[in-house]
């Protein structure tokens, strides 16, 4: 049976002598929803992830797994999962014995294994060494020792990485079924396309500071613009700001933001106005993203707050 467990990042920051990779950084992926950590490459995402999973400790704030830091938690692989990179095998072993070595570890029954083995359609090539995988199979592999221990959450850095369209497609419904059951699934990509039809929530950090948190549905809402025209304007933008959008002028007509063109026409169908213009003018939901982490200078390196006990750059 799952628990629910959320992940909570709580006023994060991380400092690396004079480098601050991490900036008061605040986010909760919720149980049974896929939430994607998106941003460039060097944003802040792996260094976030470490720090959840316990193998890096913040100059401040906190990482939760339902309420606990990693190290508290009682059989840490049976609550969160994780695969951080697709290149921490021995490349002389081979998989299942890979998973074996953290089955024993764990106390994880090795019937498990083949399970799993099966579950990311690698049966066939467990017993091949990982050296000979291709990328794309050591991101399985990667899955496969996430989910050994059966857990609540499950926490993946670039997973798609190295997945032909085939294994996207795969990922994509094998991670979207895991949430259907109540895990939660927080995985990291720096480029938006890539999961936007697998994530319910996104978070976009650049250069260590959150831009964006919320459902991807209110990202995608924010794309919609139209251009529209009547002769009678007034009528036009009564009815369109009464059904919650916002109309701006010019000279080349009205450009509605909020509605998508087919609402926009509804609208005015229902009130009667006759339009002389109607097209989409939607920037698209990936030129949003680029906008949020356009590489523009960093801010100036801000004093570091005091370090937590014990805690290590």
């Amino acid at each position: 049976m799952v628990t629910p467990t959320p992940l909570t990042i709580d006023s994060l920051t991380k400092v690396y002598g004079e480098v601050t990779a991490l900036r008061d950084v605040s986010f909760t992926a919720t149980p049974g929803r896929v939430t994607g950590f998106l941003g460039p490459n060097g944003a802040g995402k792996t260094s976030t992830l470490r720090i959840l999973l316990g193998l890096n400790r913040p100059t401040a704030g906190r990482a939760l797994i339902d309420g606990q830091q990693y190290r508290a938690l009682d059989a840490p692989s049976r609550r969160v999962g994780s695969s951080l990179s697709a290149d921490v095998f021995h490349p002389g072993r081979s998989g299942r014995n890979h998973l074996l070595t953290l089955a024993i570890a764990a106390g994880i029954d090795r019937a498990r294994v083949d399970t799993v083995l099966d579950m990311v359609g690698l049966a066939y090539a467990g017993r091949r060494a990982v050296g000979g995988y291709s990328l794309g199979m050591r991101q399985r592999l990667g899955l496969a020792s996430a989910l050994l221990g059966d857990p609540d959450a499950l926490v993946l850095d670039e997973p798609i990485n190295g997945l032909d369209p085939d294994g996207i497609r795969w990922m994509r419904s094998l991670l979207r079924s895991l949430a259907a059951e109540g895990r939660t699934v927080l995985l990291s990509s720096h480029v938006l396309s890539e999961v936007q039809q697998t994530v319910d929530d996104v978070v976009v950090i650049r250069h260590g500071r959150i831009v964006f948190d919320g459902p991807l549905a209110t990202l995608e809402s924010g794309t919609a613009r139209v251009r529209v025209d009547a002769a009678d304007r007034a009528a036009l933008t009564d009815a369109l700001t009464r059904a919650g959008a916002t109309v701006e002028f010019g000279s080349a007509g009205l450009t509605v933001l909020g509605l998508d063109v087919g609402r926009t026409g509804e609208v005015a169908r229902d009130a009667g106005l006759a339009l002389t213009h109607l097209s989409d003018e939607s920037d698209g939901l990936e030129s949003v993203f680029l906008a949020l982490t356009a590489d523009e200078a960093p801010p100036a390196p801000a004093p570091a707050p005091a370090a937590a006990e014990g805690s290590a750059a």
